[in-house]
């Protein structure tokens, strides 16, 4: 396959997957900030959002202070913000155009529907009258693109760079959203806690699980009131949850062994490393040794792979 078609391909997958996950973590922001709890932690969250993505400086360029109306209108709206919903749909849109040939026709319709839809509901004010729609909409999308792919595309080269855009980029928002949201709660989460505590701790937690749409999954596999160790491991270890790190590794190993050529066996190494590494971790370990150092070095990892991706199959400085 050209290089420059499988990074069309990879690319609209991640920035399909980057609008899901933006609109998972505004939407789980706007439901809890409707909860009762103090002004300061209904500010950290949203600043939460910014530090997850990375964008604080540049917010903070165009913003004064940090506000829900504003968060939500730069992680939406703003064009100038490429990791915004409407920034990653028009990526997605533009990377699917690139390569109309190597997609079905069903697959193309549906990006080039999306971003006429979103534009469409931007102007209209749908997103000002009822966010939770416009989120729980867009992550439909996002479903419905991923569906249509897998379920009309040959398994071949194309279908398999893809799945590798998806996954590596599902990892990568997954320990983000982790790390920030155990961090925001301090090293005392797993200690004692109050009455008051536990009650807001239940809301947490529950938001952090229903964010990668685990609320129901962790009620089936512990059957147990939610602990952050549980969340932890669950997001981080499980290899049968969707979202969690291990999963999302496991498939990124899978992708890459069908489109191995003769220059990615050092990739191939690193990532099949990664992955032993979730696949033999035990929860308890990575909590005494640190989950935040653990999840920035994953994060390091994930994008250095992301990186020797790029120059062992795709065009390089993307």
């Amino acid at each position: 396959m050209l290089s420059r078609t499988a990074d069309h391909l990879y690319w609209m997958s991640r920035y399909t997957e980057r609008a899901e996950n933006t609109a998972r973590m505004l939407d789980i922001n706007y439901q809890t900030s409707l909860l009762p709890q103090s002004a300061e932690m209904a500010q950290s969250g949203w600043q939460g959002i910014l530090s997850i993505s990375e964008l604080r400086p540049a917010y903070f360029a165009k913003h004064d202070t940090v506000t829900p109306e504003g968060v939500m209108e730069f992680m939406v709206k703003d064009e100038s913000n490429p990791s915004s919903i409407i920034s990653c749909l028009r990526a997605a849109r533009e990377n699917a155009r690139a390569v109309r040939g190597a997609l079905t026709t069903e697959s193309w319709e549906t990006q080039n529907s999306t971003w006429l839809d979103v534009n469409r509901m931007l102007r209209s004010g749908g997103f000002e009258r009822d966010p939770g729609a416009f989120f729980e909409w867009v992550k439909f999308r996002s479903h419905l693109s991923r569906g249509v792919t897998l379920g009309t595309m040959l398994q071949d080269e194309s279908l398999y760079f893809s799945r590798l855009g998806t996954f590596l980029e599902r990892a990568d928002n997954t320990a983000r959203l982790v790390d920030v949201k155990f961090h925001a709660m301090g090293s005392e989460f797993f200690g004692a806690a109050t009455e008051g505590d536990q009650e807001y701790d239940f809301y947490h937690w529950s938001a952090i699980l229903r964010s990668v749409s685990a609320f129901e999954v962790y009620r089936k596999v512990y059957r147990d009131v939610i602990k952050p160790e549980r969340v932890a491991e669950l997001l981080v270890l499980r290899a049968d949850m969707p979202r969690s790190l291990h999963h999302s590794l496991h498939e990124v190993v899978a992708n890459l062994a069908k489109v191995a050529n003769d220059q990615s066996a050092e990739t191939q190494r690193r990532a099949g490393k990664l992955l032993a590494e979730l696949q033999y971790g035990r929860v308890d370990e990575i909590l005494a040794t640190g989950l935040h150092a653990y999840l920035t070095q994953f994060l390091d990892r994930v994008n250095e792979l992301g990186g020797r991706i790029s120059q062992d199959f795709l065009v390089p400085a993307h």
